[in-house]
């Protein structure tokens, strides 16, 4: 439950960063910026919360999970007639992800009860 709890937070964050990159400054549709936000949620939980973060540490996660969410930004800009994302949101919207996730990894790190729960098993690579 607290998992579901704490990708409901990670969605929230990248649908705020996806509205304010996005929507204010390429004035984009709402669904198409709620289908970034999805993607950037899934992409960057899968790679960088269970991967990335475990084996590489929070800093080298958070600047990964910036770089993921406007790399599957620009993916959808390539395939849709509906969104168009200019370098300035992408460097917008990977800024504010970058910066979101660092502090959701300090919690996702300090919570016992949330997956994945076996972080620094490993010491990180740095």
């Amino acid at each position: 439950m607290r998992t579901a709890i704490a990708l409901l937070m990670k969605f929230a964050a990248t649908f705020a960063a996806s509205w304010a990159a996005f929507s204010l400054i390429d004035l984009n549709p709402i669904g198409m910026i709620t289908l970034v936000a999805a993607a950037g949620t899934i992409l960057n939980y899968l790679l960088g919360d269970l991967v990335i973060l475990p084996s590489m540490g929070s800093v080298t996660a958070s600047i990964g999970d910036g770089v993921l969410g406007a790399a599957a930004a620009y993916v959808i800009d390539m395939f849709s007639y509906n969104f168009n994302a200019s370098a300035s949101g992408l460097i917008v919207f990977a800024a504010i992800i970058a910066a979101a996730e660092y502090f959701f990894h300090i919690y996702l790190i300090s919570d016992e009860k949330v997956a994945p729960n076996n972080f620094h098993r490993e010491p990180p690579m740095e």
